[in-house]
């Protein structure tokens, strides 16, 4: 079981430096392509409006089985859309293989997050859940710094070639087909128990997708407003340091340095905040906070400090909400449903992930302040649906209480 954690804990940090690559060098390849920064937010989008589409339907059919064969055939799909997203040479050709890069990598993400949760116990799962969530973090952030490295540095750029900015996003591809080889040589798909003898179909599989439990629906709503403001904070303060005169590796490097936050976070911090009993509480504290560092933040003249220091503070409340919200969300779902519950969450992420660049980027070419603004009002609406969902809990209590 423990070495079982150890190799999925090594597919997210992995994934998470492969999977970045492209992300510092992509406001600057698409302003020298003569395209609007708006696009930057659309090319985002889209690439969520995949994962949103295509999570669900990975989650289904993985619970079916053969999870190693679906994962590695989304990472191929996500090879192929990042090498002719920066090699069509076309704004709305870039567009379509955002979407498919978004639709294939949407395998992995929920796949593998699944099999964490069925490799693990109750007690564990938060604690699991915690450690992939750092090594993505870690890995996002050393990507993030190794794109930015690679396209700066005057002897690699002499010799990748890397002066064209298309050649960081061939590497990454060649690099993620790697990534498949090892995952094709080391995971071994897990045996869930079924409450049938046959698998349910994929029309009745999405039709149950309908009747979750409301208050559950409504944590779903919170989970898209949150990763909306999340979302939009992650990929807009790229822009906003490219605005802002620092370059691509300067950003790696605040990335990585959030990425080493992140960490500590997760194995310090978070199992002790995964004993707290009231946790929708802690969540909805979580995200308060997170809003009035925001408000703070970017509206201060001493950027570059702040970012270094009281926006390290959101960082640390990021990192502890994500396994939080992922292990209430699994204890919603039967044994072998995994898959399926954490699909219907990707979709949610997703969707946050696809609205929030599409308004953000409208709001940061009127005002960027505006951008980070709503930002911080999206985390508000968040808790505002959290306490919707207390609300609902307690009523569900109350008439058993009066029974007794």
């Amino acid at each position: 079981m423990r070495k079982k954690i150890v190799l999925l804990i090594s597919f997210f940090f992995i994934e998470g430096i492969i999977h970045n690559l492209g992300h510092p060098v992509t406001p600057a390849m698409v302003r020298g392509m003569e395209i609007s920064d708006y696009m930057f937010g659309v090319f985002f989008a889209l690439m969520s409006l995949g994962m949103m589409i295509g999570a669900p339907l990975w989650g289904i059919i993985g619970d079916r089985g053969k999870k190693k064969y679906y994962i590695v055939i989304g990472l191929i799909m996500y090879s192929i859309g990042q090498y002719f997203f920066a090699y069509s040479g076309n704004a709305i050709l870039m567009v379509f293989f955002r979407f498919f890069s978004g639709f294939g990598v949407a395998a992995p993400l929920t796949l593998l997050t699944s099999n964490v949760i069925e490799v693990s116990t109750k007690l564990s799962r938060t604690k699991n859940l915690a450690y992939i969530g750092a090594a993505t973090t870690l890995g996002t952030s050393i990507g993030y710094w190794l794109g930015g490295f690679i396209s700066t540095n005057t002897y690699l750029t002499t010799l990748l070639g890397t002066t064209d900015l298309r050649i960081v996003f061939l590497i990454q591809a060649l690099i993620n087909l790697v990534y498949v080889l090892y995952i094709v040589l080391t995971f071994k798909d897990e045996v869930t128990k079924t409450i049938t003898s046959s698998h349910p179909s994929m029309f009745s599989s999405l039709k149950s997708i309908t009747k979750i439990d409301s208050s559950l629906l409504i944590f779903f709503l919170s989970l898209f407003f949150i990763t909306l403001g999340n979302t939009n904070l992650n990929k807009y303060i790229d822009v906003h340091f490219d605005a802002l005169g620092y370059d691509s590796l300067e950003l790696g490097t605040f990335v990585m340095v959030t990425g080493f936050v992140s960490l500590a976070t997760s194995i310090f911090l978070v199992p002790l905040f995964a004993k707290a009993r009231k946790q929708l509480t802690l969540i909805s504290i979580i995200q308060i906070i997170s809003a009035i560092i925001v408000f703070i933040v970017f509206r201060s003249n001493q950027f570059i400090i702040f970012v270094y220091s009281i926006y390290m503070i959101y960082i640390v409340f990021k990192t502890i909400y994500q396994p939080l919200e992922q292990n209430y969300i699994s204890s919603h779902a039967s044994e072998g449903k995994f898959g399926s519950i954490m699909g219907i969450r990707h979709s949610f992420v997703s969707l946050g992930m696809f609205v929030g660049p599409l308004v953000g980027g409208l709001l940061y070419s009127i005002k960027p302040l505006w951008l980070f603004d709503f930002s911080a009002l999206s985390f508000i609406i968040g808790v505002f649906m959290l306490g919707i969902v207390f609300l609902l809990q307690k009523k569900k209590i109350a008439p058993k209480d009066n029974l007794h």
